[in-house]
């Protein structure tokens, strides 16, 4: 399955995109109309998620800057560092001479776009925090870049492969295991119903311990974590050969998964934000949580 998805994946970002003429424009996530001249063809992303969507919809050679965190695909950390993605340095992403900003919509980039938009700098701000938002960022930036038909190309490709996952672990027998997710160790913070690593859990046949939180995170307590006694806990990790020892953290062994040893160490790059790799997390989750069902003798 996760041969097949990558395969699927490559071959759209392995298009040529081919270049509309003329003007193009969008309205971003803020409800603003940005337009430009021609498609971009000088990019700065200012966020790990659209840089990923810009490399598979093939604009990637026109990406002039990205943020120190953007690390994916490996083509990337040849592109530029500007910086922050977050409150970021308005006069590096400027010297960098964009046509094009992709910003991520979140409150403390407001005072960048004023910034940006003082400078006569074209931004467009994205939400990129959920699985469907996966789809809009991908059209509105493959309408920015000349990229259209790449776009639904990639989306389609999305949409086919998560509907594979999701059959796939829906012939898998016995319960949907619960998954408790690790976000911070102290005071702990886990993931609720509105986050996208939820959206993962679902998509892979496993429900989140913390589903009745309605927010994206929120802390919690271990005395609470250990009641509600999940199957296993998910850890998202930079280096997955050195992974932080659960059972090390104090009181963490009254949670039984962790006394256990059913930890689930993934890797934060392929799981940490949405973007076109979506099913390929959910694939590699739903084989983690077969294994472990098959160890449990479930």
């Amino acid at each position: 399955m996760a041969r097949f998805l990558a395969l699927l994946l490559a071959l759209v970002a392995a298009c040529s995109p081919r270049p509309s003429a003329g003007g193009v424009s969008i309205t971003d996530d803020w409800g603003r109309t940005v337009a430009l001249a021609a498609p971009a063809r000088r990019v700065v992303s200012l966020s790990p998620a659209s840089t990923e969507i810009l490399f598979a919809l093939g604009a990637g050679p026109w990406m002039v800057g990205r943020t120190r965190y953007d690390d994916y695909p490996p083509a990337a950390l040849a592109v530029p560092d500007v910086g922050d993605g977050l409150e970021p340095n308005v006069e590096a992403v400027a010297a960098r001479r964009p046509d094009l900003v992709v910003l991520y919509a979140s409150a403390a980039n407001r005072p960048a776009l004023a910034g940006l938009t003082a400078l006569h700098v074209p931004v467009a701000v994205l939400k990129l925090d959920l699985a469907a938002d996966v789809g809009r960022a991908a059209r509105r930036l493959g309408t920015l870049t000349g990229t259209a038909d790449a776009a639904d190309s990639l989306m389609t490709a999305f949409a086919d492969s998560l509907r594979a996952v999701e059959a796939c672990v829906a012939a898998r027998p016995g319960p949907r295991p619960r998954i408790y997710v690790d976000v911070q160790a102290s005071p702990p913070i886990t993931v609720g119903l509105g986050s996208y690593l939820s959206e993962v859990l679902q998509a892979a046949g496993a429900v989140n311990s913390f589903s009745d939180v309605r927010a994206p995170s929120a802390p919690v307590s271990l005395e609470t974590i250990a009641l509600r006694d999940p199957d296993a806990v998910l850890v998202l990790a930079s280096d997955t050969a050195h992974p932080p020892d659960l059972a090390a953290r104090p009181g963490w062994t009254a949670v039984r998964a962790v006394r256990e040893g059913r930890i689930l160490v993934v890797d934060a790059g392929l799981y940490g934000s949405p973007g076109p790799r979506m099913p390929l997390a959910a694939a590699d989750l739903a084989r983690r949580l077969t294994r472990l069902a098959s160890s449990a003798g479930r």
